[in-house]
């Protein structure tokens, strides 16, 4: 048991590094936690503070630390749950207690508040008569205009009489003085939803989507809170099924979180969300004015905010009784922080929950592969929507094998099968969307005639190219030199890729001339509020085909858009991570989820090279389970996630050498480790998938290891190790628990 506990006695202080340590009595070490409120002896007075973190390491002088006086009882207020939530974080991801606080108060400085101050009469109406008659005979014009203009409105604002009325703030003042106004100050909220106009609200759910709320509030009813994955089909009706658990748990006098991947909080999402809830919702995301933040964190701990929107760092608005966290597209890689503390966003909902008596859903058409694990141990309940809304089919996918194209002699990034079906779309009025996948663009190196990948022989992963002529695994360290021919068919038609959406837009624009063409990827979203107009565009029926990349994806609704085109499928199959085969199914399955969501049905043509690859074959189907199977199949034999746990150790420093001699010392440090734990695997060192990044050269080692706190035992082990030893100190040491993204 720690004998001392570092405290900050102020959460409202920007300065949250700074911390003073107290010694913890004997009657409260088996009670105390990070994120308790005590009372403490300060100066000559007592104060409140926060527990921070546990130690056994005294920063001071130990007859000079103070005692802990008790524990405030029964006041386990929002900055408390919000400080035990980040010790978690800290113990489960690494780093210091500092970043974790930095993490889940991101309001660390207070905003000037906007005050919205009135005017109004203090007397009665006939004293306020009597006194502007005295007013007009000794030509006291400003204080006879404001009392005459009170006279008549009752109440004004302090804008209208300073600028309207030209009647100066000290006038004012001096009627205050006198008795005969009062101003009366309130705060004005900054509100980036208030421009919205509501629309009336009607919706009856379906059968399929009351079972799965009366599923969930059963369980809320009886304050049984847990986690469920809601896994529906794209287009049947998950949002609804949403807003009606908010609206349910909302009645009960508490408040709900909803986390959408910030590519798909648009303006049609978030007018869905206003449409049900009106002012009692709003918004966290990037774009905000730090003061705008500030207000909605306000207005969510005053009680004035039922619900919020948001990517990830929304998880961590300050609601004082928080009873729903929503996490919409479980699947996105987005969820997951890459900067330290490297925390998943589905991991500390499922904590934070736990810590406010709440329930969590988790939804998506295409659940990852670790939340489906967990719902088929039985951690998670899974709930199903299995057919669109309205009975409305799923669009019918077809495979074109880009190898017989290249044999048939057509070197277009455009198959004839897809330019005929865009043709045909184009003489009937429909849209069409073409989706280039980009993920993973600049690595693998394979054959466009027979579609072979070059891959390493001990991961089962691509290799990647690299600089002089190298290919390089960037999981254990293996390399070969770059093929000039193909060795399993010999043709010389081998290496990258090289196809954007720009050159696409160009080819398409050629081969349609009569077709009007939008453009949708990072270039042409550069501009705030580009991004919504390019969408409004496509959805008034602006242009007859959108070209992107994943961003055209995400859960967008264009009831006219029968026809998706997935350009060079496979791009993200053959990328240097495990993930490849989950993340193409994804892609492409939400993809083909675009088409067909209106009356008229939708085709989907999927381009590939490599046809009768299992996640290709059953994104064509729509067949998550089929897929689940094989993935499943795959990590249990490789020992990867979620099967088995991963912990990457990153090690940079500018010099090269530097950041090899701590890697090493760490993977020897970690099999010394391991030999105690057993069961430990260990790969590395070896260079980053980009070695060196801004001046930093970087090494990583891989760990797996089938049970996760042993992986947190080693980390806690190895940051001890750091600290100790001076090597460190040139270095930055990160740790990632089953990371999303490799290298």
């Amino acid at each position: 048991m720690a004998e001392f506990a570092n405290i900050i006695v102020d959460i409202s202080l920007e300065k949250l590094d700074r911390t003073f340590q107290y010694r913890i009595p004997e009657r409260l070490r088996e009670v105390l936690a990070p994120g308790m409120q005590v009372r403490v002896p300060f100066g000559s007075r007592s104060v409140t503070g926060y527990v921070m973190e546990l130690t056994d390491t005294a920063e001071y002088d130990i007859s000079r630390i103070r005692e802990i006086k008790s524990v405030v009882q029964n006041s386990v207020a929002i900055e408390g749950q919000l400080i035990a939530l980040a010790a978690w974080m800290r113990k489960q991801y690494g780093g210091t207690m500092n970043q974790a606080l930095k993490t889940v108060l991101p309001v660390k400085a207070a905003k000037r508040a906007v005050e919205q101050k009135t005017v109004r009469l203090a007397v009665p109406d006939v004293e306020a008569k009597n006194q502007l008659g005295t007013y007009q005979r000794k030509h006291n014009v400003a204080r006879a205009r404001l009392l005459e203009a009170l006279l008549e409105q009752g109440e004004l604002e302090w804008h209208v009489i300073t600028h309207k009325l030209n009647v100066s703030g000290s006038v004012v003042k001096a009627l205050e003085e006198a008795g005969l106004v009062q101003i009366v100050s309130r705060r004005n909220y900054r509100n980036p939803v208030a421009h919205l106009e509501k629309k009336e609200y009607r919706l009856t759910l379906n059968d399929a989507q009351q079972r799965v709320v009366d599923t969930v509030m059963e369980d809320y009813d009886r304050q049984i809170y847990r986690t469920y994955l809601l896994k529906g089909v794209t287009g049947s009706g998950k949002t609804e099924v949403y807003m009606e658990l908010i609206a349910r748990v909302v009645s009960k006098g508490r408040q709900a979180v909803v986390l959408i991947p910030e590519i798909a909080l648009t303006y049609q999402t978030v007018m869905r969300f206003y449409n049900r809830f009106g002012d009692k919702v709003s918004i966290i995301n990037s774009r905000l004015s730090a003061g705008e933040k500030f207000d909605q964190f306000e207005r969510a701990k005053a009680g004035k905010l039922s619900v919020v929107i948001g990517p990830r760092s929304a998880l961590f608005v300050p609601f004082p009784n928080l009873g729903l966290i929503i996490i919409d597209e479980e699947h996105e890689t987005s969820y997951k922080s890459e900067n330290t503390p490297r925390y998943h966003a589905r991991e500390t909902a499922v904590e934070r929950a736990r810590m406010a008596h709440a329930s969590v859903v988790l939804g998506s058409a295409t659940p990852s592969v670790e939340a489906y694990y967990r719902a088929k141990a039985g951690e998670y309940r899974l709930l199903t929507l299995d057919k669109r809304v309205g009975e409305r089919r799923l669009p019918v996918c077809e495979v074109v094998d880009l190898r017989d194209e290249f044999r048939a002699g057509n070197r277009s990034i455009l198959s004839r099968r897809l330019t005929a079906l865009i043709e045909e779309r184009l003489l009937k009025g429909q849209q069409t969307m073409l989706f280039i996948n980009r993920r993973g663009i600049a690595g693998f190196v394979s054959c466009r005639a027979c579609g072979h990948v070059i891959k390493c022989p001990h991961c089962d992963v691509s290799l990647s190219q690299h600089t002089g002529g190298r290919m390089i695994c960037h999981y254990c360290g293996y390399e070969e030199p770059e093929r000039a021919v193909c060795p399993s068919c010999g043709s010389r038609y081998i290496g990258g890729f090289r196809a954007g959406t720009e050159k696409i837009e160009m080819m398409v624009k050629s081969r349609f001339p009569s077709a009007r063409v939008l453009r949708m990827d990072m270039d042409t979203t550069r501009k705030k509020d580009s991004y919504e107009a390019i969408l409004s565009a496509f959805a008034n029926q602006e242009a007859d085909i959108l070209i992107g990349t994943q961003m055209i994806v995400k859960g967008h609704d264009f009831p006219h858009v029968t026809l998706v085109g997935i350009l060079a499928a496979d791009m993200s199959l053959h990328v240097s991570d495990y993930h490849a085969a989950e993340r193409t199914f994804q892609l492409l399955t939400q993809a083909a989820g675009r088409a067909g969501r209106g009356i008229l049905p939708g085709e989907v043509v999927i381009q590939t090279y490599d046809p009768l690859h299992y996640s290709i074959v059953t994104a064509c189907g729509q067949d998550y389970e089929a897929f689940y199977r094989q993935e499943i199949a795959y990590r249990t034999i490789m020992s990867y996630p979620p099967v088995w746990n991963m912990l990457v150790i990153c090690c940079a420093a500018k010099e090269e050498q530097t950041a090899a001699a701590g890697a090493m010392q760490l993977a020897e440090k970690t099999r010394a480790f391991g030999e105690a734990a057993g069961g430990l695997y260990l790969i590395g060192p070896a260079d980053a998938s980009i070695a060196k990044l801004k001046d930093l050269y970087r090494k990583v080692i891989y760990l797996k290891h089938e049970k996760y706190q042993v992986l947190v035992a080693i980390k806690d082990r190895l940051e001890h190790y750091i600290r100790e030893h001076g090597i460190f100190a040139n270095m930055n040491v990160q740790f990632d628990f089953n990371p999303m993204n490799i290298g």
